[in-house]
């Protein structure tokens, strides 16, 4: 009886191997997705539906769409998703994450997909911060886990306040607990459009290009994402998504020439 059972234990095991073998030979069907839903536009839970969605969120599924690939996306909070990602809990990670050669240390990242930057912002009322240097003695939110977070602590003088969510960091501020916000320009943009609480100071405070992360050496997989993204590049679909998301076109060194209606490839 005790060699019966470790005999199935064993196949069990092969079994398991085989279909890990087999999703990363090229054989895939689902693409399980890691995301942080808090950070629109580019990831949040829909009022409607309940279900993530976004910039990103349409980004993957256009990338799936091509692979004939079913997404499953699964949403966990930002400053783990590399170590999910390496642990296997997904395939992939997007979520507005900067390629930096620290995270690039870790995983691999596909060809760059958006350009964004960091932006200082403060409450409306606020007349004295007007750029990052008068953030000086001063209490700033960030995300955990993100750029501005880092660019906020190597900024002589400055209280970093580090939160879950950036939705947090903003919500503390106009409460009265915070002097600014340091965080990416999209998604500050979007806060303040939505709220109207909120003011941005200064300049584009850095050059930052987001990626889709995959495992060290994925090299399969990781080479279909960026033949995906070229897809969408060269058809219209990533102009169609930016222009859904954003009401504007996005930098020419992301589109290339179609004659498609982006209308027509969001229904695809």
């Amino acid at each position: 009886m005790k060699k019966i059972i470790i005999l199935i234990v064993v196949t069990l095991l092969h079994m398991g191997c085989g279909s890990e073998k087999q999703a990363d030979s090229g054989e895939r069907t689902i693409l399980r997705v890691g995301t942080d839903a808090t950070y629109p536009p580019f990831e949040m839970v829909s009022t409607d539906t309940g279900e993530p969605e976004g910039f990103d969120i349409d980004l993957i599924k256009r990338i799936c769409l091509i692979k004939t690939w079913t997404p499953e996306i699964i949403v966990t909070p930002f400053d783990g998703m590399i170590p999910g990602l390496t642990n296997r809990k997904y395939d992939v990670a997007i979520s507005a994450m900067t390629i930096t050669p620290q995270r690039a240390a870790v995983v691999d990242f596909s060809r760059p997909y958006y350009l964004a930057g960091q932006v200082v912002a403060v409450p409306l009322e606020d007349t004295l911060i007007k750029n990052i240097e008068n953030l000086r003695g001063k209490k700033v939110g960030v995300q955990l886990g993100t750029t501005g977070e880092l660019m906020a602590k190597k900024t002589d003088g400055v209280h970093v306040y580090s939160f879950d969510n950036i939705g947090a960091a903003f919500i503390d501020m106009d409460n009265g607990n915070l002097d600014a916000v340091l965080n990416d320009l999209p998604t500050t943009r979007a806060y303040i459009e939505s709220n109207r609480t909120a003011k941005i100071v200064g300049g584009i405070l850095s050059t930052e290009y987001y990626g889709i992360a995959v495992r060290k050496n994925d090299r399969q997989l990781l080479d279909e994402i960026n033949d995906a993204l070229e897809t969408m590049k060269l058809d219209g679909s990533y102009e169609a998504i930016y222009l859904k998301w954003f009401h504007t076109p996005p930098p020419a060194e992301f589109v290339g020439e179609t004659t498609a209606e982006p209308d027509t490839l969001l229904k695809k």
